[in-house]
């Protein structure tokens, strides 16, 4: 538990400070980790490892996914003295967060744990995680760069991302990936394509809040914390419908609080969406995996190119407003358009930026 703060002095001021500082200007400070990792392999502002970036798009159902229970230990888990002065008082930074800075959405959900990752090899092995383990290292450790940078003193003391050292090393941490997907919608009489983007609120959201994102996004998860849904959810494909469903259409992120496990084939968005892939209205590629270089937050980078007569039909409702943040559809998918969100001109996640720069390299096969 944290101590009041009477206790603290002007501590829990100053970590808000901090936070506040990190949410404005979390798009510069990631260009500022960015230039921490000059020797790391890149896509784009994502930190990566030649192993993560196939040689060309793999389609979803080709990634193999293993499970490995009991989970090893991590090496990091922002408890250590070098992340002592980042907390506050508290005992993590989730804690911290939830105690001085509370985003609307926030709770700790049983999440799947990244231990391996070989998309060369078409290969991913998970075991059990939660979400606030990711938090604790990657925010902490951001909050440790947005407090050096805000004292303006350069080179810049950075024990705790010392400690941690190599973003990509997945023994050390605990990673709790995202699928970041970029929605494509194809005119093929037309050969006009467009995408949407995902506004993230700062007062909603814990990751990424002020900058765009692509859409859907969702951490590879449970849809409810239980045995049944841990077994019945681990697929990437029911992951992303889920999100979908929560960030395009607005529907309630409460689809396994049930007496079992969710039933798929008797959801009406699944099927149509399985119906649509079956009849090639819908593919779904994986591009990479990449890591943030400001929160080393990972995300599995993949793209949805859906046929336009049914993205028409599946998202009639398609929200202007999610629980989330805002909703901007119809964008261009040309390089005008990309081009600033690649470049770092418009704020942008880096996951989000690196999914575009992707997709459009591969355009030719994706748009077949």
């Amino acid at each position: 538990m944290g101590l009041p703060d009477e206790a603290l002095g002007d501590v829990p001021g100053e970590w808000r400070r901090t936070r506040e500082y990190l949410i404005r200007h979390r798009h510069g400070l990631t260009a500022v980790a960015d230039r921490l990792y000059p020797d790391l392999p890149k896509v784009g502002r994502l930190l990566s490892r030649p192993e993560w970036l196939p040689a060309e798009p793999l389609e979803l159902s080709e990634l193999a996914l293993s499970w490995r229970r009991p989970p090893p230990s991590h090496e990091i888990d922002g408890t250590e003295p070098a992340a002592q002065p980042l907390l506050s008082g508290f005992a993590s930074y989730a804690e911290a967060l939830g105690s001085l800075a509370p985003p609307a959405i926030f709770e700790n959900r049983s999440s799947y744990r990244l231990l391996h990752a070989d998309l060369t090899a078409k290969e991913m092995e998970f075991a059990p995680g939660s979400y606030f383990d990711g938090m604790n290292v990657g925010e902490s450790a951001a909050h440790e760069l947005a407090a050096a940078v805000m004292r303006g003193t350069e080179p810049y003391s950075l024990p705790f991302r010392k400690l941690v050292g190599d973003p990509c090393d997945l023994r050390r941490r605990t990673v709790v990936p995202a699928i970041s997907t970029l929605t494509i919608r194809y005119d093929r009489v037309g050969g006009r394509a467009s995408f949407i983007l995902h506004w993230r609120d700062p007062a909603k959201v814990a990751h990424g809040g002020g900058l765009y994102q692509v859409m859907p996004v969702g951490i590879f998860q449970p849809s409810a914390d239980s045995p049944a849904n841990e077994t019945n959810d681990f697929d990437l494909w029911r992951c992303m419908v889920r999100e979908f469903s929560e960030e395009l259409l607005g529907e309630s992120e409460d689809h396994g609080n049930g007496p079992g496990a969710l039933d798929y084939d008797r959801w009406p968005l699944y099927r149509r969406l399985a119906s649509a892939r079956q009849a090639g209205l819908l593919t779904v590629h994986c591009l990479g995996l990449g890591v943030d270089p400001l929160t080393f937050a990972a995300d599995l980078l993949t793209v949805a190119v859906f046929d336009s007569g049914t993205f028409d039909e599946i998202f009639a409702g398609l929200v202007g407003t999610n629980a989330e943040g805002r909703v901007v559809g119809g964008i261009p998918f040309t390089e005008d358009s990309i081009g600033p969100f690649v470049r770092g001109a418009e704020p942008i996640q880096a996951a989000g930026s690196a999914v575009l720069d992707l997709a459009w390299r591969n355009r030719a096969g994706l748009l077949h």
